[in-house]
């Protein structure tokens, strides 16, 4: 496999790879790897909503500020998924084979990388993030400070303490919501902002959500063990694998709330296409986590639920997102 081949697959799916495998990849493969790069997608995403949202309620759109932001957003993403790695190494979360070196690679853990070089991997997301955040301060006003200031406090405190406090799961929906859409929003407006942005933020926000919540039902007994009390550790379960279809439903009951007060357009009834995978993945949660994987149903295993959620998420979002386009095109056209 060439490298841009292992690249464009590392963006789409969590490669496993063994020592011997790691030991022939380049320094860009490596740092794809490391950092967990196929859910940058749901970065993208909510950066790629901040800045539809900025064009078609304020008509402006600076596509430097725009470019910079997606930048920055997906870097400090690629630099919290690396330090939640390296905490729960220092201590001692992924020894005995705990269930996340099952699914993801976790090179330190593993040997297959050392402290030092592991250290440079998340110095260069930060370093690409903070600057990227620092041009926008620069670019626009104190309040891109402030919203930079709450990212840099939340990715550095959501693997610990907030993680195992849960908190984790509030601080995902700020964070994709609010911090990163509405942040999205007022950089590529050039400072304006919009209530309405906010809203609509949170309601795509528990989407991606869903997914760390889908993948803390996956490992809840583990993290028991561990005395990691996510949400789904505290609520048991069989009720997260509930709150969860919960979620997906109050998503489309909003988005069909905001049609009707004239926040979002009628394009936006696009997600009922997400519909048919919606009942596909009911029939995934009502059931408990099979105890061996299922042939016939491809996962991330042991990622379960996580991996179902995944894929509906990634579904509703392209057409939440679709639906914001086809919104602005017809504004501009009638």
């Amino acid at each position: 496999m060439t490298s841009i081949s292992f690249w464009i697959k590392s963006l789409k799916v969590i490669p496993q790879v063994t020592k011997e495998e790691w030991g022939t990849l380049d320094t860009v493969s490596r740092w794809l790897v490391a950092s967990r790069s196929a859910v940058f997608i749901m970065t993208a995403i909510s950066c790629a909503i901040g800045g539809l949202l900025a064009y078609n309620i304020t008509g402006v759109f600076n596509v430097a500020n725009f470019l910079i932001c997606l930048v920055g957003l997906v870097f400090a993403h690629a630099a919290n998924n690396l330090l939640n790695d390296l905490i729960d190494y220092s201590k001692g979360i992924d020894k005995d084979n705990y269930y996340r070196t099952l699914y993801g690679p976790q090179i330190v853990e593993r040997g297959y990388t050392t402290r030092n070089t592991f250290y440079g991997y998340i110095l260069f997301a930060l370093l690409i993030a903070v600057a990227s955040g620092a041009f926008l301060v620069l670019r626009t006003d104190i309040t891109t400070l402030y919203l930079m200031a709450a990212g840099i406090i939340f990715l550095l405190f959501y693997t610990w303490p907030l993680k195992y406090i849960g908190l984790g799961e509030p601080t995902v929906v700020l964070v994709w919501g609010p911090l990163m859409i509405g942040g999205a929003f007022y950089v590529t407006s050039n400072g304006l902002w919009s209530w309405d942005v906010l809203y609509i933020s949170l309601l795509y926000a528990i989407g991606p959500t869903s997914v760390i919540f889908g993948k803390h039902i996956d490992k809840s007994d583990k993290d028991l063990e561990k005395k990691v009390y996510t949400i789904p550790v505290i609520l048991g379960e069989k009720i997260s694998r509930y709150t969860t279809l919960f979620i997906w439903f109050m998503q489309y009951v909003v988005v069909g709330y905001f049609i009707y007060k004239g926040v979002l357009g009628l394009s936006l009834l696009l997600v009922l296409l997400a519909i048919p995978k919606y009942f596909e993945t009911i029939k995934i949660f009502l059931e408990p986590k099979p105890a061996q994987p299922d042939p016939n149903r491809p996962t991330t295993w042991p990622l379960y639920f996580a991996s179902f959620a995944f894929v509906y998420n990634r579904r509703f979002s392209i057409l939440f997102l679709a639906g914001l386009i086809l919104h602005l095109i017809i504004s501009k056209i009638v």
